[in-house]
């Protein structure tokens, strides 16, 4: 069994051990490992939270899901620094074999010629720059992104639904990655989840529309943030509100706004230590720390409840 400490920090941004995304046979496992008297709330209270959540599910679901699907088998997470170091395969000193004569070529001029023609050819190629795209190949390339982007939008979707109704939460925190930072194609990623799912579909997509959500996707040059309350749970969330209090910690920007769907985004600067991949995982702690202010996050009042409670990123980024 890994170091309990260690097992904190990492349920610190992650809800589970064995998935990203739902428990797991290897979380009943776990739990069954550490015994709640070992467990300092105060010093560990992601792993206290966990170790709650997972008692109500191995008593409302030991075997099946809500859906009646068999609970996953997961696998353990990588709590470690890496790879363990390898060996080294660097040749010992002298045991090189030492490099066989090979025999001179015969004299064949004709083919040696043919060859640096081929290599000027190629040196050529290389020294000219890449053919810019034409405007229809660039508007073919943003279809195929767009259609990347809902597809994952969509799916994620049916995993928040699925979650929420599993654990009784009203709103999730995630991160997707196909937009790329692209803020357009963000609000594209949110607009997918909320879509109604078709019953009469092989696939499912959307669903999670009536539940609050607040996204995050990286780029190289800024972390797009898009958040959505839906009508109904207004009255206790103003979404600009919201998205204002993640943003400003970080220097971030508020680019769009309406009642239910707002969008910002935070700008990469290296002289103040800032990048997107570095601040989303800060930015989705601060963002749940907002709704338990607002007591919109379930909090573990008694292990023996059957309150479902989730982590700070129940989808993080893979």
């Amino acid at each position: 069994m890994a170091p309990l400490d260690q097992l904190d920090g990492y349920l610190a941004t992650n809800s589970y051990l064995g998935s990203p995304i739902c428990a797991t046979l290897e979380d009943y496992k776990q739990y069954k490992d550490i015994p709640s008297k070992d467990i300092n709330e105060q010093k560990m209270p992601n792993l206290h939270r966990w170790h709650s959540h997972i008692s109500v599910l191995m008593t409302k679901y030991p075997q099946y899901d809500f859906k009646g699907e068999a609970i996953p088998k997961g696998t353990a997470p990588s709590l470690g620094g890496g790879a363990k170091g390898g060996q080294d395969e660097s040749p010992k000193k002298g045991g090189e074999p030492k490099p066989k004569k090979e025999a001179a070529p015969k004299k064949d001029a004709a083919p040696k010629k043919e060859a640096k023609k081929e290599d000027k050819k190629d040196e050529k190629n290389k020294d000219e720059p890449p053919k810019e795209p034409t405007p229809e190949e660039l508007e073919k390339m943003k279809k195929d992104k767009l259609k990347k982007v809902i597809k994952e939008g969509g799916k994620r979707g049916v995993e928040i639904e699925g979650a929420a109704d599993m654990g009784g939460l009203q709103f999730f925190c995630t991160s997707v990655d196909l937009p790329e930072g692209d803020l357009d194609m963000t609000v594209e990623s949110m607009k997918a989840m909320n879509t109604k799912s078709d019953p009469t579909e092989e696939e499912r997509k959307g669903g999670s529309g009536h539940i609050g959500k607040m996204i995050f996707s990286c780029g190289v040059d800024q972390l797009a943030v898009v958040a959505y309350v839906p009508e109904e749970k207004l009255e206790g969330l103003s979404c600009e509100e919201w998205l204002k209090a993640v943003l400003a910690n970080f220097g971030g920007s508020v680019v769009s706004s309406s009642s239910t769907l707002c969008s910002g985004s935070v700008k990469a600067n290296s002289d103040k230590n800032i990048f997107p991949l570095k601040i989303r995982e800060p930015m989705i702690l601060e963002a749940n720390n907002f709704l338990r202010k607002k007591g919109l996050f379930p909090e573990d009042k008694d292990s023996d409840s059957d309150e479902c409670v989730f982590g700070d990123d129940d989808f993080p980024s893979m």
